[in-house]
């Protein structure tokens, strides 16, 4: 007689919870990503790269220019990308990534006069853990997501940087 009076109860109790959820999904997929308005930064100055390990593959240096670092409200930490080929070669980039989704995008590339092309193919792609050119997986898995993480803001993602490793890595 008991489990009687209690299935009107957790009837009522699966009806309530099925409608939370539903306003909930649907609440979720009404609200779509937004990227925020990127403003290009300064040209990198020798005295804020920060250097980092990608790996023994590679004879390229590669450094972030800490004083562009920045975590943005729509989740995507941007900074400016050096990278140093042993014969001189330089490559400097204005970066976004998104821990959420492991993808990255190049707003701009740094012309010789220390000025910025905006980036002709503009579109987020996969963070891939390639080998060789590991650059951004290194950024993403050691320093600016840890465990898939975002860092909370741009003095973590610096101090990740500056010791080498995020805190939250284990190693």
């Amino acid at each position: 007689m008991s489990s009687f009076r209690s299935a009107p109860l957790l009837l009522a109790a699966t009806l309530v919870s099925a409608t939370v959820f539903a306003d909930f999904e649907e609440d979720y997929e009404s609200k779509q990503w937004q990227e925020i308005e990127v403003q290009l930064p300064a040209a990198p100055r020798q005295e804020t790269l920060l250097p980092f390990y990608v790996s023994a593959a590679t004879e390229n240096r590669f450094f972030i220019d800490g004083a562009t670092l920045t975590v943005g409200s729509d989740g995507v930490v941007r900074y400016v990308l050096l990278v140093l080929t042993p014969q001189g070669a330089r490559n400097v980039t204005y970066e976004g990534m998104r821990c959420l989704t492991r993808e990255r995008r190049i707003y701009a590339s740094e012309r010789q006069d220390g000025s910025w092309s905006r980036a002709r193919k503009n579109e987020w792609v996969r963070i891939q853990d390639a080998y060789a050119n590991r650059h951004h997986a290194a950024l993403f898995l050691e320093y600016f997501c840890p465990v898939g993480n975002i860092v909370q803001d741009a003095a973590e993602a610096r101090n990740a940087l500056i010791k080498g490793v995020h805190p939250d890595n284990k190693r």
